[in-house]
């Protein structure tokens, strides 16, 4: 069984300011938000007291993003957290979200692996064909090129602007019904 890598240490100094321990540098709470979603743990610190501050900060976090719109928990489910906190259920609240999330991760991880595996489209004959198809005409039409490719011939760029000149004359159509 693999050993899991140590939390990364972050310590609160008393100006607020937050310090990465790893890295010697300060940290935003978006940095620790990005520490937290490429699956690294971080275990914030109080630098004087030796507090855990950890699940406030997490907690901060999880509010700037509802509060910018990146709404991810339901109003019901914000309202059931609260009412827990005045129930009985509150011994149990923790352990059921946790498995919750738990059986989430694992059906997620199974969801991905299975549809890697046994994608239906890539039985069906020239499937690869239409991809390949697919993936140059997005290349063209955002104007990217492969490793080692050279410049459009004439002909591919006459057909490039042909179709740069249909999407200018539809955007002004569009412009103009919209008004």
């Amino acid at each position: 069984m693999a050993e899991t890598e140590a939390p990364l240490l972050i310590k609160r100094y008393a100006s607020r300011r937050l310090y990465n321990t790893e890295t010697s540098d300060y940290v935003t709470l978006e940095d620790i938000a990005g520490f937290i979603r490429e699956g690294r743990d971080v275990k914030i610190v109080d630098l004087k007291s030796g507090d855990d501050l950890t699940r406030q900060y997490l907690l901060q976090i999880v509010a700037e993003h509802e509060s910018k719109g990146e709404s991810v928990l339901p109003i019901n489910v914000l309202t059931d957290l609260v009412r827990s906190y005045t129930t009985q259920a509150t011994s149990m609240v923790p352990q059921f979200l946790a498995a919750s999330f738990e059986a989430f991760r694992d059906s997620q991880s199974k969801w991905v692996e299975s549809m890697g595996s046994m994608n239906p489209m890539a039985k069906m004959p020239g499937f690869e064909a239409m991809q390949a198809q697919q993936e140059a005409f997005l290349k063209a039409m955002t104007g990217q090129r492969g490793a080692g490719t050279t410049a459009p011939t004439p002909e591919e760029a006459e057909d490039l602007d042909a179709i740069k000149r249909e999407l200018a004359e539809l955007q002004a159509k569009l412009a103009r019904v919209r008004k």
